[in-house]
């Protein structure tokens, strides 16, 4: 047993140092919880409730996340640990900025706790996330695609050349890939590629590529609303939101970092021809 104290004999804020600290297990929570009932004062079982919630949140992400990587391993239908390359993407809608692709590879152990859609998770954590996916994971790196080449080439064909530098990328790392897990539709980028229909919220390393992806463009496109604040690119990142679609009506758009080829753009740009 990993807790040596008597409930008895401590006063309600020495119990809730007591038990933040003792790291119990579940077993061990639930054997203190008679204990506990025992003791009956309010402010101790309204402690040990919130400790036990949390325990059972905790291990309800384990098991979340724990899947995930689970069902990529599935997916591979390789014995042993096999090299798993996640790939995703963010900015594919915006009327402005970047195409962003990511790609991780990720260790079996330790899990990463968190791992989602990156629209799922809130911002703060996405940061907190990016930092330990670049500490913990055998590779992690992300590719831009500037709106100039978008309307070039179209969407699909920049997809497939973002993704093809990221597995370029991963190989010239060392790592020997076994499976290329792609988020979404078939590309055909390589013969390892294996598509999984929302699998940001599915695969591990789907998910690490779009959270690395979108804190990589996100923070970018922070840093661009300092030279145009008129456009608010640090809170519509590029979307067609009603603000970002009036200032491009009165600015027009940015050279060079709005896609032309975007039919909301076309549209100004020929509201602005006949004025």
């Amino acid at each position: 047993m990993s807790f040596n104290f008597k409930i008895s004999d401590l006063t309600i804020s020495d119990f809730k140092q007591k038990l933040a600290s003792a790291n119990l297990s579940s077993a061990e929570l639930n054997q203190l919880g008679d204990e506990v009932n025992a003791d009956g004062r309010s402010g101790i079982i309204k402690a040990y409730d919130v400790e036990k919630n949390k325990l059972l949140a905790k291990n309800a992400e384990i098991s979340r996340v724990s899947e995930m990587y689970e069902f990529e391993r599935q997916i591979a239908a390789m014995p042993g640990n096999p090299v798993i390359l996640g790939l995703d993407e963010v900015g594919r809608g915006p009327l402005a900025g970047p195409l962003t692709v990511g790609g991780t590879i990720l260790k079996q152990d330790p899990i990463i706790l968190g791992l989602n859609d990156s629209k799922q998770i809130r911002p703060a954590k996405r940061e907190e996330l990016k930092n330990q996916i670049e500490a913990q994971a055998r590779f992690a790196s992300t590719f831009s695609v500037p709106p100039k080449h978008i309307d070039e080439l179209g969407m699909t064909e920049c997809l497939r050349r973002a993704f093809t530098e990221i597995i370029k990328q991963a190989q010239a790392a060392g790592n020997v890939i076994d499976v290329v897990l792609l988020d979404g539709n078939p590309l055909g980028i390589d013969k390892r590629e294996v598509n999984v229909i929302k699998g940001d919220g599915k695969c591990a390393s789907i998910a690490a590529a779009s959270i690395y992806a979108k804190v990589t463009r996100d923070n970018y496109m922070r840093e661009i609303s300092v030279k145009y604040p008129e456009y608010n690119f640090a809170k519509n990142k590029g979307y067609g939101t009603l603000l970002h679609l009036n200032a491009l009506k009165k600015y027009g758009p940015i050279k060079g970092f709005h896609r032309m080829s975007y039919k909301p753009i076309k549209m100004v740009i020929e509201e602005q021809k006949n004025k």
